[in-house]
């Protein structure tokens, strides 16, 4: 094979890139894996992953410098000094806001695949289908039954524990072990059953995060220090998972500090040919060939590559001739629920520290309900023990008398916040902002998106649903509360890049293929036609693993 040629290259190498990688590789492939950010390898460089609050300068939290240095990233709970170099730099790496978007990224090998939240659910029929009975964007161009084996898969190869449950809004996957509820948690879940006779239902989230050996990895510790680096790989990330598979095959290259400018487009194939790549480090520019590309760069990042190639074709980029590329952002409309205090229990506590929580699936405009809003929302949250830092009665005290306060557990709270699904809008949209650049001299994403008004009625049911369950659980001094419901706060950024059924209403077919250049596959959240009301993830990796084995297939016919 020549220099600087392969089968395939990956953009990215985050979730669904390094799923691409996996998948590509094991299937015989030579797979250059390109990603704009620095390596970090697996247990090595976690180097943060064992230490105690009180070995970092600031006892992990926040400082003024921090903050003028990372304005974006400051606005959220992201902002800490454990784990800030995962996250990229917002003066190396800006943005412009027509209306204000919370852009969190992290560039690296391994992406944001180090520090997500894990919660990984399946789509069901009522999802893929909503667009097409609802009227809103367009219709997905697969169903359920086009994902269910791929769901199968990628979650034996993961790791995904929960219980299964029978909800036809939530399918049940391939499970291990579920995690533990707590005993406010389990009291409560019986009580919403009872109250609601079935109709709401609360059970322990299903998430990416081991409860026995798997795949080589080891079951979680429950020290619920994931966004660290995990060195016992007891959740699922590229570095404990996809690349050491995909590496195993012999046939992946992976070349970090690579930011790829613009996918090369021949005019008279109507393919790709490669991509031309920027070394973030030495600035010099580099064509990589290939026959095919699977752009994963995570959502935003994949249309923005999309929006610099091919502009002596389409002014707008390839897979713009829809005029759809970067319309439809969506993202999960957050920071809306309730919480409060739980009596008794006194003489129960929980073990460890448990990287998971509890969830509701969505219950609203389903099985007859009808409300003055479509789609839906589901709940995440828990029932815990108050620890050291809360407000105790004894604050007042001194020395011993203080000391001995804060060893005993304080009492049991409960909450739930929802996450609302965002419709597609092609209102909602990012641009290329030519008039400001990045470090290396790029254009930038303008984002001009915002809640709309049916995500805005739903938030009064999420927060109202919110209070009245835990009321009906027997949850006393209920709070509720009312965020301002930023789009981009989610980190489950998605659409601009949406499948479709037609080339002139969407950019990418029922295979992931862009409609302007079949051999380019787009399997990240760019790809999402709508955004559900579950954390994405999951789909991302199924829908990645059905393309790569369509892509090797379509290849061995010569029609790639």
């Amino acid at each position: 094979m020549a220099e600087n040629t392969y089968d395939a290259i990956v953009i990215g190498s985050g979730i669904s890139g390094g799923w691409a990688a996996k998948e590509l590789t094991e299937k015989g492939l030579k797979v250059l894996m390109l990603e704009r950010g620095r390596d970090i390898v697996h247990i090595k460089d976690y180097v943060n992953a064992n230490k105690a609050p009180w070995e970092f300068p600031h006892r992990g939290g926040k400082t003024q410098q921090m903050i003028a240095d990372y304005p974006v990233l400051s606005r959220e709970y992201t902002l800490n000094e454990q784990n800030l170099d995962y996250w990229a730099s917002d003066k190396d790496s800006p943005y412009s806001e027509v209306k204000r978007f919370d852009w969190f990224r992290g560039y690296h090998v391994g992406g944001r695949s180090l520090m997500w939240g894990r919660q990984s659910y399946r789509w069901s029929d009522f999802d893929f289908e909503a667009n097409a009975k609802d009227g809103h964007g367009v219709d997905w161009p697969i169903r359920y039954k086009d994902l269910e084996k791929w769901y199968d898969h990628v979650e034996r190869f993961a790791g995904i524990s929960g219980s299964k449950e029978g909800l036809p809004q939530l399918p049940d996957g391939q499970f291990l072990p579920p995690m533990e509820m707590t005993c406010v948690e389990k009291d409560v879940a019986a009580r919403i059953k009872a109250h609601y006779k079935g109709a709401r239902t609360m059970i322990i989230g299903r998430t990416a995060n081991l409860t026995e050996a798997h795949e080589g990895r080891t079951s979680c510790q429950f020290r619920n220090k994931c966004w660290l680096g995990c060195p016992f790989g007891a959740y699922f990330s590229t570095q404990s998972s996809t690349l050491p598979a995909a590496m195993k095959t012999g046939n992946l290259t992976v070349r970090p500090f690579s930011i790829v400018t613009k996918i090369l487009y021949d005019k008279n194939t109507k393919k790709a040919t490669g991509v031309e790549v920027l070394d973030a480090e030495t600035n010099k520019t580099y064509e990589f060939k290939s026959k095919i590309v699977f752009v994963n760069a995570s959502a935003l990042n994949s249309t923005w590559v999309l929006m610099n190639s091919a502009t002596d074709v389409w002014e707008g980029g390839l897979g713009s001739s829809s005029n759809q590329l970067g319309r439809n952002i969506m993202d999960h409309h957050l920071g809306v629920g309730a919480n409060g205090t739980v009596d008794g229990y006194e003489d129960k506590y929980t073990y460890g520290r448990r990287a998971n929580g509890i969830y509701i699936p969505r219950y609203r405009n389903l099985f007859g309900d009808k409300r003055d809003y479509v789609r839906g929302f589901g709940y995440q949250g828990g029932g815990s023990r108050q620890g050291w830092h809360r407000d105790v009665a004894e604050a007042a005290s001194i020395g011993a008398a203080f000391k001995d306060a804060l060893t005993e557990p304080g009492g049991w709270t409960m909450g739930m916040m929802g996450f609302g699904e965002v419709l597609p809008n092609q209102d909602n949209k990012v641009t290329l902002d030519k008039t400001k650049k990045d470090k290396w001299g790029l254009p930038v994403l303008s984002f001009d998106c915002e809640l709309k008004e049916n995500e805005i009625k739903m938030r009064k049911d999420m927060m109202n649903d919110a209070a009245e369950m835990l009321e009906a659980a027997g949850v006393k001094n209920i709070k509720t509360y009312e965020g301002n419901g930023i789009l981009g706060r989610g980190i489950h950024e998605m659409g601009t890049a949406r499948m479709g059924k037609d080339p002139k209403t969407s950019v990418l077919n029922g295979n992931n293929q862009v409609w302007d250049a079949l051999n380019v596959f787009v399997t990240d959240g760019a790809a999402m036609t709508s955004a559900a009301c579950v954390n994405p993830s999951l789909t991302y990796m199924a829908l990645t693993a059905r393309a790569c084995d369509f892509a090797v297939s379509e290849l061995k016919k010569g029609n790639l």
